[in-house]
């Protein structure tokens, strides 16, 4: 850690998307000068933010919650305008209605596009071949994009260096305490083992599946977490759907995504993409469950039960997985809603924890951070850090 500063405006806890965003945010439209960043990978963007379905939602995912859909609705457009180089656009997205088992029928959700003001309109005879008819009800076409991280990593690293951000990665956070009146104490070690603690008027955790994982005065969040090890499979489409992405709805079912960071698909599957999960508490590291986890494929039977209702998938061939923890709020596992978690915690002066479900969801939180008064650090520890 070459850093000797030891106050700051604001200490970001995560490297991800969100946590960049904030930290950018932070610089450009909220004055704060002297930022630090501390990400525990070697590189920003490489979690979460990289091992997901890669979707920019439009709202179609979530017919069982209007507030996540409609938000999706509203957000999409503004993240195609501000981050237009990492959306991938030029595909044909389906989603289709399943005969049986399915939480919603076809009417029911032409209804809800219409309510939430999502485009939709019957897919043609080419298109509705690709599925089999006994399984499916309707095909629909829609308008649904997909994001490149390796893009937004780019805006990322370069973002933060013209912001003067100050970047620490491969870097730990272990707790979080209070100090000096309206500071936080940040305590982190690098890889290396060498620790240091900063101060910060604003502290905001990032961490996704880490939110809990700290020590010091830190209470850890009012709204219960689950954890999921999650598989991610990644295939090499058939040329028939090279083209194409698949949502099949709205049940135990599946979707079959681009992933333009790495020129693949996406395949997954509701009952066989989480492997496993438990309640999210202090203590239990999911970073140590992942990595103790033994990572065996479950591709085989997602592209077995994908392909009797897109034959053509039984042609896909699986290149690797991505497996990762998924965190989600309890309170969402019955309606599939993705809301946000924001918590200002009162026992913290200025300590923030934060969770999106989708990265759409970005826009959520700095709604809400415009809501909230921020003030750097006092000028009179500013002038002695060193």
């Amino acid at each position: 850690m070459a850093s000797v500063r030891t106050i700051y405006d604001a200490v970001i806890i995560g490297g991800g998307f969100y946590g960049a965003a904030i930290a950018v945010y932070l610089a450009q439209q909220r004055g704060l000068k002297q930022i630090l960043l501390v990400e525990r990978e070697p590189a920003l963007l490489s979690r979460a933010s990289y091992s997901n379905q890669a979707r920019v939602h439009n709202g179609y995912h979530y017919p069982r919650s209007f507030t996540t859909a409609y938000r999706s609705r509203i957000n999409l457009p503004r993240f195609v305008r501000d981050w237009p180089q990492a959306v991938k656009q030029d595909f044909t997205k389906l989603y289709a209605i399943a005969r049986r088992n399915s939480k919603v029928s076809s009417r029911q959700f032409q209804r809800f596009c219409q309510e939430i003001g999502a485009r939709i309109e019957p897919a043609g005879p080419t298109l509705r071949n690709l599925f089999a008819p006994r399984l499916i009800e309707d095909v629909f076409l829609v308008e649904e994009y997909a994001f490149d991280t390796r893009r937004l990593a780019e805006w990322a690293r370069r973002e933060l260096e013209e912001h003067n951000v100050e970047v620490c990665c491969e870097t730990v956070v272990s707790a979080i305490s209070r100090s000096d009146p309206g500071l936080c104490a940040v305590e982190m070690h690098d890889r290396a083992g060498n620790e240091r603690v900063v101060k910060s008027a604003n502290v905001f955790n990032c961490t996704y599946s880490g939110l809990n994982q700290f020590g010091g005065d830190f209470p850890g969040t009012r709204t219960e977490l689950k954890q999921e090890i999650t598989e991610m499979a990644l295939v090499d489409a058939p040329a028939g759907l090279k083209d194409i992405g698949i949502t099949v709805m709205d049940g135990p079912f599946f979707s079959m995504m681009p992933f333009p960071a790495r020129g693949l698909h996406t395949l997954s599957h509701v009952r066989y993409t989480p492997h496993l999960h438990w309640d999210d508490c202090g203590g239990v590291s999911p970073y140590d469950r992942l990595a103790a986890y033994d990572k065996a494929s479950r591709v085989d039977r997602m592209i077995r039960d994908v392909s009797r209702y897109v034959p053509l998938v039984a042609e896909a061939r699986h290149i690797d997985s991505l497996f990762e923890i998924k965190t989600v709020l309890r309170k969402n596992e019955g309606d599939d809603g993705r809301p946000i978690l924001f918590e200002k915690h009162a026992e913290l002066p200025g300590c923030y924890s934060i969770l999106g479900g989708k990265i759409d969801n970005i826009y959520d939180v700095l709604e809400r951070l415009d809501d909230e008064t921020l003030t750097p650090a006092p000028a009179s520890l500013s002038k002695s850090n060193t």
